[in-house]
């Protein structure tokens, strides 16, 4: 038969497919600043924030929130760094309330005194996420290289004065999640309704010091087997969520709903990003909203329009059946770990790269003979280790 029959002809490769018009960008997130008085080694800030130009001002933070409540945004984050350590705050609460978004402080409570959470609660705030490391003051001051312990128990108190929803964050690795049982018994004895255990996820600082912070399966294991247990003591009366951490998972999250999905951040100096920890993310020129509009950014720029839809994925994930459930994972992990940010999620057991997250996971159960020193978040190691 003629090898350019028409039985025999390879068959067309499939047209790439479409990223389909996005909705709106439906939660919000305002990293105000990137200063914070806390240097916690595993924060998920960009390592070399003291080189991040000037932080917008007032104005142009309350130009965004316009901008973006018309696009139908509705969720606000208010972050950083920490975001009490602007003075423009409660304008910014004043702002957003009017313009009737739900706005949630995600804060170390470092600053928030009681003038300060009244005139929060005026301005309308509806939400504060409290921040601890530990649940005694001597790990939880280690692990922040601050002393902030006694601070956020009163702070917690005053959360709960002023009739806000008590909602404690803890971030989890090697050197706190054994103290699981610890840190909810605390919760309980704050009165806390939501807890969320937060397993490290490994990006900015906590990549650096991931061989320090990565704990065992075992010691997860254990702590979720603790966290299952005061669930059934506790019942209703504390919602405890326990996020398990990637690298012990053989399926990838589903990042951010999809890239340039429903998540919207704009970072101290105006960068836009599709997610808080894109900024790393080489040869993409995420746009600005000094010059340009929430609109064009969302709808327009290359930025987000990248990782829309599934023309970008390689194999295995463009012809998985999972694709639409988890979009491909992360693309921030597929970077750090594998060096290019359009490989398939390396948490995914189909990855060619899974080894590399597997590895880095039976790492954990062994603790050094002699560490590395954990790098904490300061000023100082920005500049000069990362700078």
């Amino acid at each position: 038969m003629d090898r350019d029959s028409p039985m025999t002809a390879p068959a067309p490769a499939p047209a790439p497919a479409v990223a389909p018009k996005p909705g709106p960008p439906l939660w919000l997130l305002l990293e105000l600043t990137y200063r914070c008085p806390l240097h916690c080694a595993f924060c998920y800030n960009p390592t070399d924030f003291s080189s991040i130009g000037p932080e917008l001002d007032t104005a142009d933070w309350i130009r965004v929130l316009r901008e973006a409540r018309a696009l139908g945004a509705v969720q606000l984050g208010l972050s950083g760094g920490e975001p009490l350590v602007r003075a423009d705050l409660t304008q910014i609460v004043v702002e957003a309330h009017t313009l009737g978004f739900y706005t949630n402080l995600i804060t170390s409570g470092v600053g928030l005194d009681e003038p300060r959470i009244a005139e929060l609660k005026a301005a309308g705030l509806d939400h504060i996420q409290l921040s601890f490391q530990d649940s005694t003051r001597q790990m939880n001051d280690f692990l922040s290289s601050t002393r902030t312990f006694d601070l956020k128990s009163k702070v917690a108190g005053l959360i709960k004065k002023h009739d806000y929803p008590m909602v404690l964050n803890v971030v989890l690795h090697r050197l706190n999640i054994d103290h699981v049982g610890e840190i909810l018994a605390m919760a309980e004895r704050l009165g806390a309704e939501y807890v969320e255990l937060a397993n490290t996820q490994y990006y900015g600082w906590a990549f650096h010091n991931r061989a320090q912070l990565m704990p065992s399966r075992a010691q997860v294991e254990r702590a979720e087997e603790t966290t299952r247990r005061f669930r059934e003591t506790v019942g209703q009366r504390m919602k405890i969520y326990f996020v398990v951490p990637d690298y012990f998972e053989d399926r990838p999250k589903a990042c951010m709903n999809g890239m340039g999905s429903i998540f919207l951040t704009i970072a101290p100096d105006g960068m836009a990003l599709p997610c808080h920890a894109a900024r790393m993310l080489p040869g993409i020129e995420f746009p600005n909203v000094r010059n340009m509009d929430v609109g064009r950014i969302w709808f327009e720029s290359s930025g987000f329009n990248l990782y829309r839809g599934d023309a970008w994925m390689k194999e295995p994930c463009r012809s998985c059946p999972e694709k639409k459930r988890d979009f491909g994972g992360c693309r921030c992990q597929a970077y750090l770990v594998t060096g290019d940010a359009a490989n398939a999620d390396p948490v995914c057991a189909l990855s060619p790269y899974h080894g590399l997250v597997t590895g880095a996971a039976a790492a954990g159960a062994a603790v050094p003979a002699a560490p590395s020193p954990l790098v904490f978040r300061t000023p100082r190691n920005s500049s000069t280790i990362f700078g």
